[in-house]
């Protein structure tokens, strides 16, 4: 499989010049809040793998663009072009290539006779999950001592084990100390009348890519693609809480500030802000010289994922932490910008995230058009999210499939990166992030919207592209802000607990443009009741 060349015409900025950034240099910064799952950890660091990333390519704007913007750079690509001997038999693609049987010659997996096809997929499953390493629900009732020992009969080692509140279970991570079969360890450790389950610990990659031209455009054209200013005027995320699993965050970005309400380490790792982490929560909140898509909403900001071979990885155990963490800590809305295998256990969160209410987005992948469907995207409980580009047409990396639901833009956005700079990059992770953030608009016009109602409107409002109704490339179309906001305005009633003092029956008003659209920027030691309220940007522009 080639890398996709993406070939990006001259673009003409459309933001609206007198929109002005909208921080309050008053505002105190955020402390961190200390809440933190109760969990016991045996020596435990992710694998070596886990290490520093960085990233030194320099961007200039492109032709007939003047960027006031310092310091651009690409973010690493993290989802590199698979070679054809690196893809499995289900055309996933991993850092090595899949053997043939034997072994021998290095060929990659292919069908053909005999029982080499069995060992091959084998093969592929096991380059999914970190080698040596199982994941088990065990007895709660056991003690840290208990659980060791049930490790020691079986050659293990209990790596770390808590209990999951949304799974109602406790859940342990162990590794195999001995050069037994993964398969022969598994089955032995099942059959242990204290564990309840057992399954690898797979892993899972950030989705997005190295932009594959050396030009730049700083114009913000997904801004205008999604209608963003003019969804701006009647809401912009307020009060919705949005959890980002994902890489560091770097929370002092000018973009950022005063917007991470929460942050919680599932790795435990010393590891700084990274791009893609960074990258995300701008689409998402961005309010300085950016537009994120509900520069007002709430991010609590999970680091899922450290370096790896193959750039950011996690595994099943870390990211049902990051699950976990969220939807004990008031996530409304859940970004996951990352992909992987069906993993029973993350299977199994998701849908207990789903029963509590938590909607849930997901992207798409970037594995291109002959990739298999990737999770968490491909759950039904997921809103999945391809790619566009500034042509509104399909980003060539994304992911295809009868499980997209929408789409937004992913190619060449222009996005903040750690220590006040700026990267151009690209994936479907940007193109769900956006979602999410159009999401919380969504549900600051009508808080009495469920996850189901929110993924009717994203599709019923989005702009076909493509074949004229739904296909597998864009779902429903490419989401509009404005028309998704306007929907949430004429949707049911909001009852009087969930929003803002209306009696209960009272339906949403009208959009009316020449409203007073009231803002606020939040220090987190102010309650919600409490925040100080000042004009909107796009307002007080006006």
């Amino acid at each position: 499989m080639r890398t996709p060349n993406l070939n990006v015409g001259a673009r003409t900025p459309t933001i609206n010049p007198t929109i002005t950034p909208r921080i309050n240099p008053t505002i105190a910064a955020r402390p961190t809040i200390a809440a933190r799952p109760s969990v016991d950890t045996a020596a435990r660091t992710l694998p070596s793998r886990i290490g520093t990333m960085s990233s030194t390519l320099r961007v200039r704007p492109g032709a007939g663009v003047r960027s006031t913007l310092p310091y651009a750079r690409f973010s690493p690509n993290l989802y590199p072009a698979c070679q054809y001997a690196m893809r499995g038999p289900d055309g996933e693609c991993f850092d090595r290539p899949v053997m043939s049987a034997g072994g021998g010659n290095g060929a990659s997996a292919k069908k053909g006779k005999g029982g080499s096809g069995n060992n091959n997929a084998q093969a592929a499953v096991n380059l999914r999950a970190v080698k040596n390493e199982l994941v088990a629900e065990i007895d709660g009732a056991l003690s840290n001592a208990d659980a060791d020992e049930l490790a020691r009969r079986h050659g293990l080692e209990r790596i770390a084990s808590q209990n999951f509140p949304l799974l109602g279970g406790t859940i342990g991570l162990f590794r195999i100390v001995d050069n037994r079969p993964v398969d022969t360890v598994r089955r032995e450790l099942a059959a242990d009348g204290s564990v309840r389950s057992v399954q690898l610990n797979f892993r899972y990659f950030l989705q997005d890519q190295k932009k594959a031209s050396t030009e730049g455009d700083a114009a913000q054209y997904a801004v205008a693609q999604l209608r963003l200013p003019q969804a701006h005027k009647f809401v912009r995320g307020m009060n919705v809480t949005i959890a980002v699993i994902d890489s560091g965050v770097d929370a002092r970005h000018p973009e950022l500030a005063n917007s991470v309400a929460d942050s919680f380490d599932a790795l435990g790792s010393k590891e700084g802000p990274h791009t893609h982490g960074t990258g995300i929560a701008g689409a998402i909140v961005a309010h300085a010289r950016l537009m994120g898509s509900a520069p007002e909403a709430r991010l609590i900001a999970i680091r899922a994922f450290g370096a790896g071979s193959k750039g950011a990885e996690s595994t099943s155990y870390v990211i049902l932490r990051g699950l976990n963490y969220a939807a004990e800590h008031g996530a409304q809305i859940i970004n996951m910008s990352f992909a992987g295998p069906k993993d029973p256990l993350i299977e199994r969160g998701i849908a207990a995230t789903a029963a509590r209410g938590i909607l849930m987005v997901a992207a798409a992948g970037n594995a291109g058009a002959k990739s298999p469907p990737l999770y968490p995207a491909a759950n039904p409980n997921v809103i999945a999210v391809s790619g566009t580009d500034a042509q509104e047409k399909l980003f060539a990396a994304s992911n295809r499939g009868n499980h997209i639901a929408v789409a937004a833009p992913g190619a060449d956005i222009f996005l903040p990166a750690p220590d006040d700079k700026y990267q151009i990059t690209s994936g479907t992770s940007f193109s769900a992030a956006y979602i999410s953030g159009v999401a919380a608009l969504i549900m600051e016009r009508n808080p009495a919207l469920k996850p189901g109602d929110v993924r009717a409107i994203l599709t019923s409002t989005a702009r076909d592209l493509g074949i004229p109704g739904r296909d597998d490339q864009f779902g429903a179309g490419e989401a509009d802000a404005l028309a998704a906001v306007t929907a949430a305005a004429a949707a049911p009633a909001v009852p009087l607990a969930s929003a803002s003092g209306k009696p209960t029956g009272e339906k949403a008003p009208a959009l009316d443009p020449s409203a007073d659209n009231a803002s606020v920027s939040r220090a987190l030691n102010d309650s919600p009741p409490s925040m100080a309220s000042e004009k909107s940007a796009a307002n007080g522009a006006k």
